[in-house]
Order: structure tokens, then C-alpha cells, then sequence
């Protein structure tokens, strides 16, 4: 069953249809960044299209102002590496220093790059070791791994991803009865 199809349902929470309207709505609404310079907002545009390239999607799920958000409010996405700096010091250092790396690499901001320079310059970065001066303060491949993996909890939030990879756990009403592998309960067929 599609989200379209479950979400004006009975086996969905109010609360979780809610959330996930929003979700839905927040992709069509247009974005100002609230933190993020408008420059360094567009670079992390850039850099999520390419980790999570979307050609088939008349409109891609938005990644980068989810980011913004929470970096403007102060919030924690629950966790980082000791040897990080808190998120808001550690995306200022570490878009800054991806945008090193592109000059340094390709003589271009990153924006301009084609896909195969923008995948090196993103290699260099998760290979831990690139050039630019922020990754003297940053550790690269800790900050690509966090930024990676905020960026995939935002995609895989968002119903449209949910869809593509046939998750209905957002259907929280009744209970789940099988819960075995491989099981199905009726609204899941």
C-alpha cells in the first residue's frame, strides 16, 4: 500500500500523519536558510544532491534545510565524536573546508563542478586526509560521516523515501501483530 494510500487511514496516528504532512508540505514550501549564509546554504544543497542524487523525483526531498534548521536552533542530532567540535562550529569549518578541497583540487567552488570532480572532491573528504586549512581543526572523514549520516536520516524521514524502499512502520495503529520475518500484517500487503 502507498503512503497516499495509508496516511488518510485508520492505522495512522494522528500525531505521526501530522508529522508526516508536514514533511510532505515542507517539500514544496520554498526555504530561507535561517543559519547558514546563503553561499555556504547553496554548497550544502550541492553536496546533498550528490550524495543522494534524486534525477527520477519531479521534486527532490529537501536535505539541506532540515540541517539548517536544527542547526539554527541549537539542537543536536544526538551524538558526535569527542574529537568533533559542536555541529554549528563543525559544519561553518567543515562546508568551508569542502569548499577548500574543490579550489584546491579543481580551482572552481564546488557548485561548478561536475558529478565525477564533485565525487573527488567528496572522496577526499571521506578518505580523511584532503587539503584546506579547516581539516587542521576538523577531522574530514569524522565530519563527512556525521554530515553523511544526518543527511540520510532526513532522506529516509521523508514518506516519498518511504515509499521507494516499501516502509509502512509510520502505520502505528492498531499494533503490529507479526512482528517474525518476513511477516506481513494485512495493511502492509
Amino acid at each position: 500500500m502507498s503512503f497516499e494510500e495509508l496516511l488518510p487511514t485508520d492505522h495512522v496516528s494522528e500525531p505521526t500523519r501530522a508529522a508526516l504532512s508536514q514533511r510532505l508540505a515542507e517539500t514544496t514550501e520554498p526555504y530561507e536558510p535561517q543559519l547558514l549564509a546563503p553561499e555556504t546554504f547553496r554548497l550544502l544543497e550541492a553536496v546533498a544532491a550528490r550524495l543522494f542524487p534524486q534525477p527520477d523525483r519531479p521534486q527532490p526531498i529537501p536535505l539541506a534545510p532540515a540541517v539548517d534548521k536544527r542547526l539554527a536552533k541549537g539542537g543536536s542530532d544526538g551524538w558526535r565524536y569527542d574529537a568533533m567540535p559542536p555541529d554549528r562550529e563543525a559544519y561553518r569549518l567543515g562546508l568551508g573546508g569542502i569548499g577548500q578541497i574543490a579550489q584546491a583540487l579543481f580551482q572552481t567552488d564546488f557548485e561548478a563542478l561536475g558529478p565525477a570532480q564533485q565525487d573527488e572532491v567528496l572522496k577526499s573528504l571521506a578518505g580523511g586526509n584532503p587539503p584546506g586549512e579547516a581539516w587542521q581543526e576538523l577531522p574530514a572523514n569524522r565530519f563527512f560521516e556525521e554530515m553523511l549520516a544526518e543527511l540520510t536520516e532526513t532522506y529516509y524521514a521523508h514518506p516519498w523515501a518511504q515509499d521507494e524502499i516499501g516502509y509502512t512502520g509510520y502505520a502505528d495503529l492498531p499494533r503490529w501483530e507479526r512482528i517474525g520475518l518476513n511477516e506481513k500484517d494485512p495493511r502492509e500487503q
